[in-house]
């Protein structure tokens, strides 16, 4: 058997329907495209409509398969209308990935209650109504996985976080009750927690004068992470090479929890690779 149709067997998403709230997002247009790539076939969900269209177009003429289905994950008819289509179209949904999520950047003390209930109602509850809106669908063929995107926040806090932290670290503990759960139904579920990602969204942080650097210097790779880098543990927990994994939170950050970039510590090796 060849090394292609080795890796064909383990990591192949052919014949797998894929949900993916907030498709149309930075992170979710990457692991949505690269997902299709991989021969999934995409419900792409989210709430909006031009960009669900530019990823369908995107992903088809690369020749991959994409439906779209404006969602807003806030809004239990609007989850249950669109995962009631998909799986009707489909007769399945074998992998749901849940990345939608929204952030704003400001103190403790300065966020308002309608921000506070915004960002929990997008990044937690969202998380919560389209997970029982498909698990149902899941339980019929008594297997699926769940894959649920954390975020470094929900373990290590910058300022100005404490809300975005607060619910990505409900997104963690549900996806641990999920994993719990439904495990006799075949039913597994994941967190992928990545670090500081470059996106159009977050670009403005990477290029400020003093928090661009500040993040560079806690991060062992001393760079952001790509969308793209995310999309092979994405890829893995999809698929069946990881049958035996569930309940768990993958941190995704370059070296940032780890450690960061080190400090001046004595090292004949690394005396002799700089002054090469």
């Amino acid at each position: 058997m060849s090394v292609e149709s080795n890796l064909k067997k383990l990591f192949s998403l052919e014949g797998k329907v894929i949900l993916m709230t907030g498709a149309a997002g930075g992170i979710g247009a990457e692991l949505s495209k690269g997902m299709a790539g991989a021969g999934a076939v995409m419900c792409n969900c989210d709430v909006s409509e031009r960009g669900l269209a530019e990823l369908a177009n995107a992903i088809v003429s690369e020749g991959g398969a994409a439906e779209s289905y404006v969602m807003d994950v806030t809004d239990r008819k609007s989850v249950q209308t669109a995962v009631n289509a998909a799986a009707a179209k489909f007769g399945r949904i074998d992998v749901l990935v849940n990345v939608a999520g929204i952030n704003k950047r400001e103190g403790f003390l300065d966020v308002l209650e309608e921000t506070y209930d915004r960002i929990m109602d997008i990044n937690l509850k969202g998380v919560f109504l389209v997970a029982q809106a498909v698990v149902p669908h899941m339980m019929k063929r008594r297997a699926g996985s769940i894959i649920n995107i954390g975020s470094h926040n929900a373990t290590a806090m910058l300022g100005g976080c404490a809300v975005y932290g607060a619910t990505k670290s409900g997104v963690v503990a549900l996806t641990r009750s999920m994993a719990v759960e439904w495990a006799e139904w075949g039913i597994r579920a994941n967190a992928i927690s990545p670090g500081h990602i470059l996106t159009p969204l977050t670009q403005v942080t990477w290029d400020h004068p003093t928090r661009g650097d500040y993040l560079r210097d806690r991060i062992a790779l001393r760079r952001p992470g790509e969308p793209e880098e995310i999309l092979g543990l994405a890829v893995l927990l999809a698929s069946d090479a990881s049958s035996y994994m569930t309940g768990a939170n993958y941190v995704l950050d370059g070296g940032c929890i780890a450690g960061g970039a080190p400090w001046d510590f004595d090292s004949e090796y690394r005396f002799k690779k700089e002054n090469a």
